[in-house]
């Protein structure tokens, strides 16, 4: 049976570090959505963008944009900020 470490794991060696952060933002975008009852078709008509781009986009059949990730948490009445720190 697979366990989260080793499914974790290989989405490390799959995806880069700039692209697990914009799925991690896309993934609480998408959970915030739904928290707030709006369907896609609201949500795409709300930011002016067809549904069947912003199913794509939560499908993750392309990683979007900063600026889409942006009109998204927009439409759903959140800011993205961006946080640059030291390690």
């Amino acid at each position: 049976m697979a366990t989260w470490k080793s499914f974790e794991s290989k989405m490390d060696e799959a995806f880069s570090s700039e692209e697990l952060e914009v799925i991690d933002t896309l993934a609480a975008l998408h959970s915030e959505r739904i928290r707030q009852g709006l369907s896609q078709h609201d949500l795409a008509q709300k930011i002016g963008m067809k549904q069947p781009q912003l199913a794509k986009i939560e499908r993750m059949d392309s990683l979007p944009s900063l600026r889409t990730l942006d009109r998204y948490a927009t439409g759903l009445g959140l800011k993205l900020k961006l946080l640059v720190t030291h390690e």
